[in-house]
Formats: C-alpha cells, sequence, structure tokens
C-alpha cells in the first residue's frame, strides 16, 4: 500500500458506536440519520463520499460497518481509556495499514482476511484507509466483561489462547490473530450488508447475521490454529480470482457452468480451481453451483409465480425430476408442495 505524505487525521476516544459516528462526523461534515436501532453516518463532499453505519446489542457485541471512499489518505486514531474490547476485523474491499503501541512496524490487513485483535487499555490503535480507494471492512466489538454474564457463553471451546483473551484480566495484555483468507465470510458479510428488512425484522436479522459472522471468524481461528492453513499453492490473487466467479456464476446461473469453462473464465487451471473451492467453500465447483441453483431456485418458488418448470429451466436444468430429487434432499420437501405451503 502506497501512502502519501498528505494524510487526513480522524481522532476517536469512545467504543460506543454512536458515538464514534458522531466524532467521525465533526471531520467529515455528514449527515446522521437513527432507525430501527441503528445510526448511519452518509458523507460526500470534498473529503471524500461513503457511509459508516453502527448497531448495538447485547452482551457487550456491536457492529461498525464502514463503506467508504477517501479522496486523501485518512488516519483513524482510536485513543480508548476505559475499555479494551476484542475486535473481530474483516475487509471485503480494499484494504488497510494498522498500527498500535506494541507493533513493532506498520501491518497491512488485506481484503478477505480474517483479522482479531485486543490492544492492551490505554493504548492507541491507528488503523489508515488509503486515498481513492474503495473500503468495505466490518468492525465486530466484543467487551470481555459484559459477554462472560451472557448465559450459555460457552467460551470454555474456544482455543486457549481466545478464551485467555475473553477471561482473564487482560488490561495490561495483548491479543492479535491475523489469520487466513477466508470467503465464506465474505459472502455472510455480503448479505449483512444487502440486507433490506425494516424494524423488528432487521434488527433480528443483523444481530443473527453478525452472530453467524463471529462463529465463522472463530471457527478460522480454531482451524488455523490447528494448522489448516492455506496451501502455498494458493495465492491471495488466486483467492480474488475464485470471489469474483462466485459473482459470474450468480449471473449466469442459466448457462452450462462446468469446471473448465469457469476455470478459463477465471483465469485458474480446473485443478486449482477445485483446491480453491475446496478450501475457501468447503465444497467442490459442482457442488458449490449445484446449491447455488437451489437456493436460487428456493427463492423463486417463494417470491414469483413461475411454474417449476419455468424455474428448473432458469437455473439452467434439464430434468424437473432431477431438479425434485434434488431440491427434497437439500430441504426435505417437493418444490411443489413447498410451494403450496409459502402460498398458503
Amino acid at each position: 500500500m502506497k501512502l502519501s505524505s498528505r494524510m487526513q487525521k480522524i481522532e476517536i476516544n469512545s467504543i460506543d458506536g454512536a458515538e464514534i459516528l458522531k466524532q467521525l462526523n465533526h471531520h467529515l461534515k455528514g449527515d446522521i440519520t437513527q432507525r430501527w436501532g441503528e445510526h448511519i453516518l452518509e458523507f460526500d463532499n470534498e473529503l471524500g463520499k461513503g457511509v459508516v453505519r453502527t448497531i448495538a446489542f447485547d452482551w457487550g457485541v456491536s457492529l461498525v460497518d464502514y463503506d467508504v471512499n477517501f479522496f486523501e489518505d485518512t488516519k483513524i486514531v482510536f485513543n480508548i481509556k476505559n475499555a479494551n474490547p476484542i475486535e473481530f476485523i474483516f475487509i471485503s474491499e480494499g484494504s488497510l495499514e494498522y498500527t498500535n503501541d506494541h507493533e513493532e512496524r506498520p501491518l497491512t490487513f488485506e481484503r478477505y482476511q480474517n483479522i482479531i485483535i485486543s490492544s492492551k487499555k490505554l493504548s492507541k490503535e491507528t488503523y489508515i484507509f488509503p486515498k481513492m480507494t474503495s473500503v468495505k471492512v466490518n468492525f465486530i466489538y466484543v467487551l470481555p466483561t459484559e459477554y462472560v454474564k451472557k448465559k450459555n457463553n460457552n467460551l470454555s471451546y474456544l482455543s486457549k489462547s481466545l478464551f485467555s483473551a475473553f477471561t482473564e484480566n487482560n488490561d495490561n495484555s495483548t491479543y492479535k490473530h491475523y489469520g487466513n483468507f477466508n470467503l465464506k465470510i465474505a459472502d455472510q458479510i455480503k448479505q449483512l450488508q444487502n440486507s433490506h428488512d425494516s424494524g423488528m425484522v432487521r434488527t433480528l436479522s443483523i444481530e443473527g447475521q453478525l452472530n453467524l459472522i463471529l462463529a465463522m471468524q472463530i471457527l478460522e481461528h480454531n482451524n488455523y490454529e490447528n494448522g489448516l492453513a492455506l496451501p502455498e499453492s494458493l495465492s491471495k490473487e488466486d483467492i480474488k480470482k475464485i470471489h469474483n466467479l462466485s459473482g459470474y456464476i450468480i449471473d449466469n446461473i442459466s448457462e452450462p457452468l462446468s469446471v473448465s469453462s469457469l476455470a478459463t473464465k477465471a483465469g485458474l487451471s480446473p485443478k486449482k480451481l477445485q483446491l480453491g473451492f475446496r478450501v475457501l467453500y468447503s465444497k467442490s465447483v459442482n457442488e458449490y453451483v449445484r446449491q447455488l441453483k437451489l437456493e436460487i431456485a428456493r427463492d423463486f418458488i417463494k417470491s414469483t409465480n413461475y411454474s417449476i418448470s419455468e424455474i428448473v429451466y432458469n437455473i439452467g436444468f434439464k430434468s424437473r425430476s432431477y431438479f425434485s430429487k434434488i431440491f427434497f434432499e437439500r430441504y426435505g420437501i417437493l418444490p411443489t408442495d413447498y410451494r403450496k405451503k409459502v402460498k398458503a
């Protein structure tokens, strides 16, 4: 990441999401709105453009989500005096440079990398957003002193190191996990960011997805500590190509999607494509495509008046009987019965 000498600096001295937005807006001069428990900052001016939103839940869990593009390199410095949360960080687009009081040199947090950190109390953390770059980054803050009060928190099932971060007096200790790249987390965060529900349904949906993202980040951490790292033959560029391919698959779901054609589209060998899907999605290419077809078909059945035959055609299957068979295997109900149920 190449940074310029000119840089705008924003200082934050709170971990409360609403207060973070207020302090950001002191510099960014945008508009803050509140709806259904969410606080949303929108700005579009000479400093840049973007949206930052936050929502807090019980047991010390909160979300701050950035979708921003600054016109100058922008340094956001967190100087938190009264709390040191565990931060679960995931970048869906772009990258960030990170420094704190105990790192010897700046670190670059990459797109799709799973990051978990907790700093000493009273220490400073700095995140640098590069200029003219779209950055989408998801911060889930967990206050250990609050979370340990949660019934059935099951913290004892965490790895020893992460369990210590939650349960020990960590005012003067640090924790860091700069983990593997994970596309399943990226896809889940995309669902979170694209939620269009409202009211209580929206709030419950965000909380549920937030918990799922936390679970996936903790699972990646456990896999990393157990030595289940990415194969050396799978580069960061390969990972990006595979994630971009997932969008192509959705847009062309009715077309023939063979492993060879998808490999050509991605610019990867069929062997490396299969390896990437196995490692990043825990599925073969064909299994991934089939699951996606079934999910799209389910949504068509629920929200459109297309006949089952039309839906089968729209998702690229030739045999209605085969579709009914795998739909039943996946959901435990035939497509026609599912339609009767959801349209009743």
